[in-house]
């Protein structure tokens, strides 16, 4: 049975470009209106700025956006969770469900500043949101039950695909998918200087280029079939593309796109550990 958002009220806590890539997914799609949607950021003209752009209510006041949601979505950096927490977390009642964006943190350490038997949904998207693209792994936190997952869902797909993982995989999937736009940018970026060294406009190999992938990602997708499978399928004996994949391979390029996750799920584990801190104690309501 498909989870309605019809009637929920959300809010954000923090309102960066993480929230404001969700937000704009969530209304083009309309399935939360403007005027259900509250956030909160320390600054006035990050404030200001979305408020004009999308027309939803803004505050200077956490308090404020743990009064008015059903979801309270958790955007803050890992660095001032334990400031902005220390200051709500035992404003927020069972009947909530706060869904947390902080790499690193874990479902445990987040409970451990609320009102016993908050549900807490943890989760890790990607900055693909924005065109309701995103790449989105969730897991369950203690009190969090298949209603909670559901609805966190449902929240999710409204800016693209979901995964669920084992909390012990959120790491692994900061690294890969939450991550993962800064080294397709990269390797776009790269692909147009290369075809702008054999000819071609600038303005013709970006289009090129991020059409090729959109393709390539899509013809993946669709047909369900393994990459390797589909790279066979463009080379040839002799031809062009074997010749540049194995130019590629000589220059190590597998082992260095396996090496960048691998370190940068090494960076979430460790944001986890020194951005956590010592929970504050819970507070009986």
């Amino acid at each position: 049975m498909e989870t309605s958002l019809s009637g929920l009220k959300l809010g954000f806590l923090g309102c960066g470009n993480m929230a404001e890539a969700i937000i704009k997914g969530l209304l083009e799609k309309g399935l939360i209106p403007s005027s259900s949607i509250v956030a909160s950021d320390v600054r006035k003209s990050r404030r200001d700025e979305v408020s004009q752009r999308f027309g939803i209510g803004v505050t200077g006041e956490n308090s404020e956006v743990v009064g008015h949601a059903d979801v309270v979505i958790l955007a803050v950096k890992p660095q001032a969770l334990s400031k902005v927490l220390g200051e709500v977390g035992a404003r927020f009642r069972p009947d909530q469900l706060l869904l947390s964006l902080c790499a690193g943190v874990t479902t445990s350490r987040i409970e451990g500043y609320l009102t016993p038997g908050v549900p807490v949904v943890r989760s890790m998207p990607n900055i693909a949101a924005y065109v309701a693209q995103s790449a989105t792994a969730i897991c369950a936190g203690g009190a969090a039950t298949g209603r909670h997952m559901d609805l966190s869902r449902a929240l999710c797909e409204g800016f693209g695909m979901v995964e669920e993982v084992e909390e012990s995989l959120m790491d692994a999937v900061t690294g890969l998918s939450g991550s993962g736009p800064a080294y397709i940018f990269l390797i776009i970026d790269a692909l147009a200087d290369a075809g702008v060294k054999v000819g071609l406009r600038r303005d013709q190999v970006r289009r090129l280029v991020a059409q090729t992938l959109v393709g390539s990602a899509s013809l993946l997708l669709s047909s369900g079939g393994h990459p390797g499978e589909l790279k066979d399928m463009v080379t040839s004996p002799g031809g062009t593309a074997i010749a540049g994949l194995a130019a590629l391979e000589k220059g190590g390029l597998r082992t260095t796109l396996i090496s960048a996750v691998e370190t940068a799920t090494q960076r979430s584990a460790e944001l986890g550990r020194n951005n956590n801190g010592i929970a504050l104690p819970r507070q009986d309501s």
